[in-house]
């Protein structure tokens, strides 16, 4: 089924109360923002100082403002909010990240919390869950979906490298090249815009010496990345 376009970006913002914990929220959705808002809002400890319906608003509200916690969604218009959670972090290190997606797959919880986020909560418990992943970001601690949490916990020990220095992107990336996806597929299924995907193809064809998909699907069989 094909998704619902993307909403134009809007921005809304308030005078901050520094004796509460300052929330800026990201999602490309205005009616997601205005329930978050409500939600947050109705806590006495908390206050949200901004809404933002892109990355670029997001980076830019999250500059200006220094909220305690970013609220953000991963897969918006334009850009993914995994991407910019290096730079977020290193433009605005005073404000801790609390991912929020409808995506359950355990490896972006994975990377989003190697990548700086602290918090990772599925949009589905976002009513029991949000709240306190806010709550334990503010004070430096880390939450994450306990589903999510099991799911990690269970899955067996990943090799001790990936071949050919491959980076774990690079070997997602590949794996699904194997598995006949397209680039943009791919960059959906990664939440990565279709230029960095062709990125991380190119950088896998120079390490592995492969430049065709069949070689590559050939290298990714002989490698165990992926089954018959």
């Amino acid at each position: 089924m094909t998704s619902a376009a993307p909403e134009p970006s809007t921005t809304r913002a308030v005078r901050a109360d520094r004796d509460k914990t300052t929330i800026v929220i990201a999602d490309d959705h205005t009616i997601v923002r205005q329930g978050l808002r409500l939600l947050i809002d109705a806590d006495p400890a908390m206050q949200v100082v901004a809404e933002a319906g892109t990355v670029a608003d997001t980076e830019r509200l999250t500059r200006a403002h220094r909220p305690t916690v970013l609220v953000l969604d991963l897969n918006m218009h334009g850009e993914s909010g995994l991407e910019a959670i290096p730079r977020l972090r290193e433009s605005a290190p005073d404000t801790n990240i609390v991912v929020l997606t409808m995506q359950d797959d355990p490896g972006f919880a994975r990377q989003a919390l190697q990548t700086g986020a602290l918090g990772f909560v599925l949009k589905e418990a976002a009513d029991e869950e949000l709240l306190e992943a806010i709550r334990l970001a503010a004070v430096g601690e880390n939450y994450l979906n306990p589903r999510l949490g099991a799911r990690l916990a269970t899955q067996p020990a990943r090799p001790s490298g990936p071949p050919d220095d491959l980076s774990e992107r690079e070997v997602e990336v590949l794996r699904l090249i194997a598995l006949g996806h397209t680039n943009t597929e791919i960059a959906e299924q990664l939440f990565l815009s279709t230029r960095t995907v062709e990125t991380h193809r190119a950088h896998i064809q120079q390490k592995i010496h492969r430049t065709s998909r069949a070689e590559l699907v050939r290298y990714a069989l002989e490698h165990g990345l992926v089954e018959v």
